[in-house]
C-alpha cells in the first residue's frame, strides 16, 4: 500500500527565487513582513505588515498568481489601522485571510497590541474586496488569558478541515518575541469563525528537543496535506531562527522531520535573510509550492519567496 502522505523531502527542498527578492521591502529601519497570501482565481492577494517605530498597519499587494514576485501596491494603503481605542490601538499586525466555505466569505485572523493590552488575536472580515476589511466585534477572539499566554496570544494560522477551523498561534510567557515561546492550538466552526475555543492541552507543541529549536518555537503556519495537517514554524536556539517542520493529524503528536530544520538563513553574509528567517506560509499555485516566508538582516525583516517542486507521481 502506498501512502497518499506529502513526502518530509518535498518541505525541505524549497529554494530561493533567483530574481526578486525581496519581493516586498521598505528601506531601513521600516521592515515589510508579516506576510500571507490567499489565490482568488488568477491573482494571489499579499496582506502584510508594515512598521515604522513599532508601530504596524496592513498593507494590501497583488500579484498574477503565475508570476508571484510582479507585485502591485493597492493605492489604498495602508488597509487596515490600529483602532482609535481599545485592545489593538496600537499595532495590527499578521494578517492570515483564508475564505470560508460556510458563508462563502473571506475572513482574516490577526495580530492586535495595545498600548495598555498585550498582543492577542482579532478578527476581520471582507465583502470581497480584499483591500476592505472591518472588525468582528470589539474584543479579540483568542485573548491572552492564561499563563503561558501572559504577554500574547498571537501571530494566528488557519486550516479548515470540514466544518472546523484550526488555529494554531503562539504564546508569549514573558516579553521575550523567542525565549520560551510555544504553540498553541484553537478551533472555532466554520459557522461562526469568532467563536473560538482553546486547546486545554495546551501549549500543543513545544519544540523537538534538538538545540536548533531549544530556545522558543513562534509563528507557525499551517498546510492540509491528504493525510497529514503540515506544521512549518520559526524554531529558535537563542541567536537565530530557523524554519521547521512537523506533522500532525490530532494536534496532540507531532512528527518532526528528519530533514529539520529544513530552511534556514542565507549563507551570504550580504543577503537580505542572513541573520534570520520566519512566517513559513505554503501555498500550492499550479502544482507548485510556494512558500512566502520573513528574512532578518541587522534588525529589519522583510519578505520573500522560495519554491518547491510537486511531489513526484
Amino acid at each position: 500500500m502506498t501512502s497518499d502522505a506529502i513526502p518530509f523531502e518535498l518541505f525541505a527542498d524549497f529554494q530561493r527565487i533567483t530574481k526578486g527578492n525581496p519581493i516586498l521591502a521598505c528601506q531601513p529601519p521600516q521592515w515589510a513582513a508579516a506576510t500571507h497570501g490567499i489565490v482568488v482565481d488568477d491573482t494571489l492577494h499579499y496582506i502584510w505588515g508594515w512598521n515604522q517605530d513599532d508601530r504596524w498597519v496592513l498593507m494590501h499587494s497583488t500579484a498574477p498568481a503565475g508570476k508571484p514576485w510582479e507585485i502591485e501596491h493597492d493605492p489604498r494603503n495602508p488597509i487596515v489601522r490600529p483602532s482609535a481605542a481599545g485592545w489593538d490601538d496600537k499595532s495590527v499586525e499578521y494578517p492570515f485571510p483564508f475564505w470560508n466555505p460556510a458563508d462563502e466569505t473571506f475572513y482574516m485572523y490577526y495580530r492586535g497590541e495595545g498600548h495598555d493590552s498585550p498582543e492577542q488575536t482579532g478578527l476581520l472580515v471582507s465583502d470581497g474586496d480584499l483591500g476592505q476589511w472591518r472588525r468582528v466585534g470589539t474584543a479579540p477572539v483568542i485573548p491572552a488569558d492564561t499563563e503561558h499566554e501572559r504577554w500574547g496570544a498571537t501571530h494566528p494560522s488557519v486550516a479548515i478541515v470540514g466544518d472546523t477551523i484550526h488555529i494554531v498561534y503562539t504564546g508569549r510567557p514573558t516579553g521575550s518575541c523567542e525565549e520560551g515561546v510555544t504553540i498553541c492550538h484553537a478551533t472555532a466552526p466554520t459557522s461562526d469563525p469568532a467563536n473560538v475555543t482553546k486547546n486545554p492541552a495546551n501549549p500543543v507543541f513545544t519544540g523537538t528537543g534538538q538545540p536548533w529549536d531549544s530556545f522558543g518555537v513562534r509563528e507557525a503556519e499551517l498546510f492540509v496535506g491528504p493525510e497529514y495537517i503540515h506544521m512549518l514554524y520559526g524554531g529558535c536556539d537563542g541567536t537565530t531562527c530557523r524554519i521547521g517542520h512537523v506533522r500532525t493529524r490530532d494536534f496532540r503528536t507531532f512528527e518532526p522531520s528528519p530533514h529539520n530544520p529544513v530552511f534556514v538563513p542565507s549563507p551570504d553574509p550580504d543577503a537580505w535573510d542572513c541573520d534570520g528567517v520566519l512566517t513559513p506560509q505554503v501555498i500550492e499555485i499550479g502544482g507548485t509550492y510556494t512558500m512566502i516566508y520573513a528574512g532578518r538582516k541587522g534588525n529589519e525583516w522583510q519578505t520573500g519567496l522560495a519554491i518547491a517542486p510537486p511531489p513526484a507521481e
